[in-house]
């Protein structure tokens, strides 16, 4: 659970669908909803909520999310997630009524953090989304990660099998990097990886932080991903 309400804007080209999501979320007492103004106001939301957190002396990090609903992955798509995660001010859900493989692997580069099946998408895991990309973590369901990693398996086969086809230079991970990364890629949340290596959950997020930071990489799914396609895991 959060302690800061969360600063959501919601987006779809369908004034049904958007009315959905906002029904979903708005008598949610841990969700503000806002009108999308943008990049600039999206960062002085973030700052402000961060001031705020601190002279409260602490708390987990609250990003602004955004919330996007889509029917077909196609050019406008693509372009409104790009508008959406450019500079990392808004952290975005993508709620989507389909998504082949390669569409998959192009959602998570562009830093999407959390994915919904709309036919999945209820009240109490939309919130769940919300409040985990909130937080700078990842949200997928099951059948994703695991066509996620079929994908990445089948581009490191495809590397290996042809020297042209270019991978990203290995700068290299510490074993707890690639302990915790390696139970991300199973599914695990903070808390369970924390228990799972006696780890603290702020350790646990402060190792996938630094990493991500490090590696420019854009979420824990990016992260597996990574890792995956270098033979980390």
């Amino acid at each position: 659970m959060l302690d800061t309400r969360v600063t959501v804007t919601v987006h779809a080209a369908d004034p049904l669908g958007r009315a959905g999501v906002v029904s979903h979320l708005q008598h949610q007492p841990s969700v503000e909803i806002v009108q999308d103004q943008g990049g600039a106001a999206a960062r002085e939301r973030v700052e402000r909520a961060e001031r705020g957190r601190e002279k409260e002396g602490g708390g987990e990090a609250v990003g602004t999310v955004a919330v996007t609903l889509i029917d077909r992955f196609d050019e406008l798509a693509a372009a409104e997630l790009r508008r959406l995660a450019r500079g990392g001010e808004q952290r975005v859900v993508l709620i989507a009524r389909d998504l082949r493989e390669p569409e998959l692997m192009t959602v998570v580069e562009y830093g999407v953090r959390a994915i919904l099946w709309r036919h999945q998408a209820t009240p109490q895991r939309l919130l769940r989304a919300v409040q985990s990309a909130a937080r700078g973590e990842g949200d997928l369901p099951p059948d994703l990660i695991s066509r996620l990693l079929t994908q990445v398996g089948r581009l490191r086969r495809s590397a290996v099998a042809s020297p042209s086809v270019a991978l990203a230079p290995t700068v290299g991970m510490a074993p707890r990097e690639v302990d915790v990364l390696r139970l991300v890629a199973e599914g695990l949340d903070t808390r369970q990886i924390s228990e799972k290596l006696a780890y603290s959950e702020r350790t646990v997020k402060n190792v996938l932080h630094a990493l991500m930071t490090r590696l420019q990489l854009h979420n824990r799914a990016h992260a597996v991903a990574y890792a995956l396609r270098e033979g980390y895991i």
